[in-house]
């Protein structure tokens, strides 16, 4: 299951600057629908053959804004190792606590949303700590992400404020150094 490439609101549609309405607990069978479908798109877009066949842009996370659904939903997958995956469905996740010292993508980030490259630097937390209703075991939960997940989670929940990552993007220096940041290469 995953989404058409017309499916896929891009930055040039006003939509994506919407804000995000926070969705209704327990989950409706929609919402939960909807979630696992998102789930589903980011696994299949990472799979070579299936990108490819279904010209799918690969992703490690969406935002349900991004289907065209104004709902603080968001999916992400990432294979860190062989051993380790970060696979969330999650809802109305709020930031509750975040490390002072920043961190940024070595070769900046960017977005299922966004067809124009935007090179530069994002600043993001290091390290944060996020409340949020998981949406595949149906339970509030406390997620503590630091590095590239922490990154990708921000990256996701700026879009319930329809802030895209090239916001974060120093206009004057898109390259210049963040002080005392980790750089993840």
């Amino acid at each position: 299951m995953f989404f058409k490439s017309n499916e896929i609101i891009q930055d040039t549609d006003a939509l994506i600057r919407e804000h995000s309405e926070k969705v209704s607990l327990p989950l409706s069978q929609e919402d939960k629908e909807l979630a696992m479908k998102m789930l589903s798109h980011v696994k299949c877009s990472q799979d070579e053959e299936i990108s490819e066949k279904e010209d799918i842009r690969p992703a490690v996370g969406i935002a349900a804004v991004q289907v065209g659904v104004l709902k603080q939903i968001i999916a992400i997958y990432i294979q860190m190792s062989e051993d380790e995956v970060i696979e969330l469905a999650i809802a109305n996740p709020k930031i509750l606590s975040h490390s002072v010292q920043m961190t940024y993508l070595k070769g900046g980030e960017g977005c299922l949303s966004v067809e124009e490259d935007h090179p530069g630097y994002v600043p993001r937390y290091a390290r944060i700590k996020v409340k949020a209703y998981d949406c595949i075991h149906d339970h509030e939960v406390i997620l503590r992400l630091e590095g590239y997940p922490a990154i990708v989670l921000q990256h996701e929940m700026d879009h319930f404020k329809g802030v895209l990552f090239y916001d974060h993007i120093n206009a004057v220096n898109p390259w210049e150094p963040i002080e005392d940041a980790i750089v993840i290469e």
